[in-house]
């Protein structure tokens, strides 16, 4: 095994704090792909919001998980109701995304308060972006409380969904293939409002080895 010399890095533990001029910790791992979370209250108020811990985790049945920094309005709906819809943000939608982060009650519609329009779920009580060039309407597998390494509760709550019916925009399918850049989609990055596009000039092609 090739040595490597000893060079100096920012070390440090997080639970003491980074000391640094902001969080680096979702700067790096980045850009993360945005949960842009549709859900009905059970009395039937619309809820929607940006999570941007989120991601797909298997393919067979299809699984994503979103991660709420408390029982936020989204986690609080999907519990009593069993289901959410996960909504692709293209560029166009950033501005009506931002809007729906907003902090407010549980009473307000954010659809309205982004100017977005709905469309129902059709295997879901959740409604979806109907600008949205994707929707995948998903039923709740698991609610968890993330643990600390001390085994003690943290206050980040995981939301798991199979997804049971995928809704996509046909002018971004190509021959029969799916054009992931084709929409523009946008991911988070750091800071206190980094985003990047994702687009086909920073497409490459690697195939796996034999």
């Amino acid at each position: 095994m090739t040595e490597v010399s000893e060079r100096s890095f920012h070390s440090y533990r997080p639970a003491d704090g980074h000391g640094l001029a902001h969080e680096p910790l979702n700067a790096i791992v980045a850009p993360r792909p945005i949960g842009w979370i549709s859900t009905v209250s059970a009395a039937g108020v619309p809820n929607l919001a940006p999570y941007s811990f989120f991601n797909l985790f298997c393919y067979r049945p299809p699984i994503v998980g979103f991660s709420s920094w408390g029982e936020k309005d989204s986690v609080v709906n999907a519990r009593e109701t069993g289901a959410f819809v996960w909504n692709l943000v293209s560029r166009e939608l950033a501005a009506p995304m931002n809007e729906s982060s907003a902090a407010v009650g549980p009473e307000v519609d954010e659809f309205a308060l982004a100017g977005l329009e709905m469309l129902p779920g059709v295997d879901v009580p959740a409604p979806r972006v109907a600008a949205a060039p994707v929707q995948f309407e998903c039923r709740v597998t698991e609610i968890l409380t993330l643990k600390t390494l001390s085994g003690a509760p943290s206050p980040n709550i995981m939301v798991f969904g199979e997804v049971v019916r995928i809704h996509i925009d046909p002018a971004h399918i190509v021959d029969g293939v799916y054009r992931t850049t084709s929409p523009v989609p946008i991911a988070r990055g750091g800071g206190t409002g980094d985003y990047f596009e994702i687009r086909d000039d920073t497409l490459f092609h690697m195939p796996r080895p034999d």
